[in-house]
């Protein structure tokens, strides 16, 4: 199976875009749009959940009201956790529709398939069937979902659903073997059935972008002048299969490294592979956790704990236990937000982390180094 369409391999991801004042930097993102753009990528992937719904919004502003529409390509997303029916798939959709500014989308995907409630929801609801509806309608030009469950999740869906034109992925070399995410494993699956590829979390939230001054060293000695992200988003992109890498680009700088590692792009040679292969071994022997700061736990919340940069202070304090800047960076924080120690321990975040994190244990891991000071 191929996209009957020419892929760009740097997508534009809109789930950590610029802020101002806790609202989206819309002269900031057109600006960045029109650097993306004007070096010849046109691939934004947006959802209905991301920056608590102003996503979509955000991308009419920066882009649909300033290109043509058939200069780009649009791709969004059906969350089964906001759905409580049937209908609600036409209520969403159309609601995204007026939000893009748009009357069909290009892509268009079940949001988040994992083992248990959310492929169970999108079942029971018929969203499959529905997808299938639009697709014929012109209201959907390529139909798939984003994956976050088990090798054997993926090929019970695939087995059931045929129709489905790609499937979007968390890969990446930190978890190409770990056993939460099987990246290694679900990327195999899908590329011995010759279904298309689109990564997400190819720089595992920003945390492939900055490693310890060790493992650094071990790239900075072959390129210099690459930066630690192009590694990660270099390793992926020289993967057969893999037709559009997402990146959620949140600055300038950001944008330009993207843009100067896949323009005219590079894929890994032998060496460079193995320089990847020993950074991961030493990884693996850092205790560190694992999240990719998506923000779905946030959302939820009843303590109003933003628990991504909780754990951002916890793996630096575990990282150098003498540093007192994760500490600042905790006091500040929690100023405007719920300390960890005010976890009631609900179960709303874990039941929607796609890293399967136990965030409630972890909570009071933090608790104990950043509240009982």
């Amino acid at each position: 199976m191929s996209l009957a369409i020419k892929m760009p391999k740097l997508g534009f991801g809109l789930m950590r875009l610029p802020v101002n004042n806790g609202e989206i930097d819309i002269p900031r993102m057109s600006k960045m749009v029109d650097a993306y753009m004007q070096a010849g990528f046109n691939y934004f992937d947006t959802a209905y959940v991301y920056h608590s719904g102003k996503s979509e919004t955000a991308i009419k502003e920066t882009l649909v009201d300033r290109y043509p529409r058939e200069s780009f390509y649009l791709a969004t997303k059906l969350p089964a956790w906001t759905m409580k029916n049937p209908e609600d798939c036409d209520i969403i959709f159309n609601e995204q529709l007026k939000r893009a500014g748009v009357d069909y989308f290009d892509f268009y995907l079940l949001h988040s398939l994992e083992d248990g409630s959310n492929y169970n929801t999108y079942v029971k609801y018929g969203c499959f069937e529905w997808a299938m509806k639009k697709k014929a309608e012109g209201k959907i030009k390529h139909f798939g979902f984003s994956f976050h469950g088990t090798p054997e999740l993926l090929i019970q869906v695939l087995n059931s659903h045929p129709e489905v034109e790609f499937v979007q992925i968390q890969l990446n070399y930190a978890d190409w073997n770990n056993p939460l995410v099987h990246s290694g494993r679900l990327y195999e699956i899908l590329y011995e059935r010759h279904i298309p590829i689109i990564v997400m979390e190819p720089v595992k939230g920003g945390m492939l972008a900055s490693l310890q001054p060790e493992l650094e060293n071990m790239m900075k000695v072959v390129h210099p002048d690459k930066s630690i992200a192009s590694w990660a988003l270099r390793f992926v992109g020289s993967l057969d299969g893999v037709v559009t890498i997402l990146s959620g680009m949140s600055n300038e700088e950001q944008i330009n490294d993207n843009l100067k590692t896949f323009t005219n792009f590079e894929a890994l040679n032998e060496q460079e592979k193995q320089i990847i292969e020993n950074v991961v071994k030493k990884m693996q022997d850092m205790p560190l956790i694992q999240c990719t700061a998506c923000q779905y736990c946030c959302d939820g919340c009843p303590s109003s704990i933003r628990i991504p940069d909780v754990f951002r202070a916890l793996n630096t304090i575990r990282l150098y236990p003498g540093d007192n800047r994760p500490r600042l960076f905790y006091r500040g924080l929690v100023s405007s937000s719920g300390h960890a120690s005010d976890c009631i321990a609900c179960g709303q975040c874990e039941s929607v982390c796609p890293q399967h994190l136990s965030i409630i244990e972890l909570l009071k891991e933090a608790a104990a180094k950043f509240d009982q000071q």
